[in-house]
């Protein structure tokens, strides 16, 4: 048995980018920042910042590039997934996202009216969903283009749920 799962709080750091492949899908790539805190030995606070690249794909996708702006802050939930593809100067190149299986936006009402979106049929008291039927994307939706070529899953919306952060279960 074995677990793939990836559940980050963050702020974007970009605009989404979003993309209609030839196939009819719609894909988004994003960034976003997680950071954490603590005390060194001496007591003095220290902070480090990761970056994460999301990629969301299909109606989910299509949410995200119209509702997700830089800056925008939101719980996110997906998958990890590693592509390689070689470079032109002949190098293997390696690239790790998280595939987006839904999202759910944190900012406060007025800001970017917070909405949970996904794809699973069950969900939580945080309006968090669980289960899925995700899709890998078909081979004719793919990119033909060596360096943008992810691959992820597929997502139905759940529009206008609210959702506090102290109502997260982490």
């Amino acid at each position: 048995m074995s677990l793939n799962k990836v559940q980050l709080i963050g702020n974007l750091t970009r605009d989404p980018e979003m993309k209609q492949l030839p196939g009819g899908a719609t894909v988004t790539n994003f960034g976003i920042a997680t950071n954490m805190t603590w005390n060194d030995q001496d007591g003095n606070k220290q902070e480090k910042v990761e970056f994460h690249n999301i990629v969301a794909w299909r109606k989910l996708g299509e949410i995200c590039g119209e509702y997700l702006k830089k800056g925008s802050k939101i719980y996110i939930e997906g998958r990890l997934q590693t592509r390689d593809w070689e470079a032109e100067d002949g190098s293997k190149r390696y690239r790790t996202e998280i595939v987006a299986d839904n999202m759910i936006m944190l900012d406060k009402k007025g800001e970017n009216s917070g909405g949970s979106f996904g794809g699973g049929a069950e969900r939580s008291a945080a309006g968090i969903s669980k289960g899925g039927g995700f899709d890998e994307p078909r081979a004719e939706d793919m990119p033909e283009e060596k360096d943008a070529a992810p691959a992820g899953a597929k997502a139905s919306s759940k529009k206008d749920e609210e959702v506090k952060v102290d109502d997260l279960p982490f």
